[in-house]
């Protein structure tokens, strides 16, 4: 397709006259099967989270993580509570709907309403989560959210380069790989690279018809093991 350009000829991008700037998130329940994400509340959810967080083998789920690990529930409510009360970004608790407790987090951050751009970040999912429909499930509805009710453009994910888990979490999810920022943060006193991930919303009904195809019943087995893979679930809408 031959690039638009201006009357001087200078390539220029795709006009969006109908773009108006995007609400910013509300913070409401988002209310899914397996699970929902309530705003976080420390006086609810703190207690949860950080039994369900301590539940791992050892802190390695912490070491790309801005914070953490803590050593003890009443610091892990200060930070909670420190969480909670920012406007720069929303923290979210997972809630399993099977067991009414909170199982993780996750945020929206970097928020640019203008532009119609947030990230998803501050990811961290207790053993009780990882790996189960749960977390695929919190993922798509925090990007239903996004763009199907807000009407977003773009959504990112962004991570230590050196963070495998978290890169094959983004490209399974359906986001895309864009690039690599040379020493773009110090945290813990260690030099970040970060890699950034996209998604944009020509992109999502695809992606969103994915989701729900693998999280639908039929999906798994007797014992709750998919039938096939959100990547192969992809693939065959794609195909």
């Amino acid at each position: 397709m031959p690039a638009r350009t201006n009357e001087w000829g200078q390539p220029v991008g795709e006009p969006v006259p109908q773009w108006r700037p995007s609400p910013p998130p509300s913070g409401r329940t988002l209310n899914g099967r397996h699970c929902r994400l309530e705003a976080l509340d420390p006086e609810r959810h703190a207690e949860d989270l950080y039994s369900a967080l301590r539940s791992a083998p050892d802190d390695r789920d912490w070491t790309y993580m801005g914070d953490g690990p803590f050593s003890d529930a009443g610091e892990y409510r200060l930070w909670a509570d420190k969480a909670a009360a920012r406007t720069d970004l929303l923290f979210y608790a997972v809630v399993d709907n099977r067991s009414d407790r909170a199982v993780g987090t996750v945020s929206l951050m970097r928020q640019d309403p203008a532009n119609g751009v947030i990230e998803v970040g501050n990811v961290m999912f207790s053993p009780l989560l990882k790996r189960t429909a749960i977390s695929t499930e919190a993922q798509f509805l925090l990007m239903a959210h996004v763009f199907d009710d807000l009407g977003h453009r773009r959504y990112e994910w962004k991570c230590d380069s050196l963070n495998a888990p978290s890169r094959r979490a983004a490209e399974r999810l359906g986001f895309r790989y864009e690039g690599t920022f040379r020493q773009a943060v110090v945290y813990k006193g260690r030099s970040r690279d970060t890699a950034w991930f996209s998604i944009v919303d020509s992109e999502w009904p695809t992606l969103r018809d994915a989701f729900r195809t693998w999280l639908a019943p039929a999906n798994f087995d007797t014992g709750g093991v998919q039938r096939r893979t959100l990547a192969q679930t992809r693939a065959g809408l794609i195909d």
